[in-house]
C-alpha cells in the first residue's frame, strides 16, 4: 500500500537547528528504506527561501499501522522533535 507522508518541521527559532542536528543519521536512514523498497521517492520541502522546512515521502507498506511501526517510530526526525505536523494519505503511484 502506497502513502504520501507530508511532515513539516517547527516554525520555532531552533528547527533548523534540530533538523541540522540529525540530518545525517536521517539521511543513512533514507538509504536504509530506499534499499529494502519502502520509500519510493523523498524531498525536502523548501520555503521561498530555499530553506528546508518540511519533507515529503513517497512509501510503500503493509498498511498504515505498519508505517508507523517500521519507519516513523525510529525516524530521526520524530524522536529528534524536528517533523511538529505529520500528514499521511494513501496514495496509488502511476507504473511508468
Amino acid at each position: 500500500m502506497q502513502f504520501i507522508v507530508i511532515a513539516y518541521d517547527g516554525t520555532d527559532e531552533k528547527a533548523l537547528e534540530r533538523r541540522m542536528a540529525v540530518r545525517e543519521n536521517h539521511l543513512k536512514y533514507a538509504q536504509q528504506m530506499f534499499d529494502e523498497g519502502k520509500w519510493l521517492y523523498a524531498s525536502a520541502i523548501l520555503d521561498d527561501e530555499g530553506k528546508m522546512i518540511g519533507s515529503m515521502i513517497v512509501c510503500d507498506y503493509p498498511s498504515r499501522e505498519e508505517l508507523h511501526e517500521q519507519w516513523l517510530k525510529n525516524e530521526v526526525y520524530v524522536t529528534g522533535n524536528v517533523w511538529q505536523t505529520i500528514n499521511i494519505h494513501r496514495a496509488k503511484v502511476a507504473q511508468h
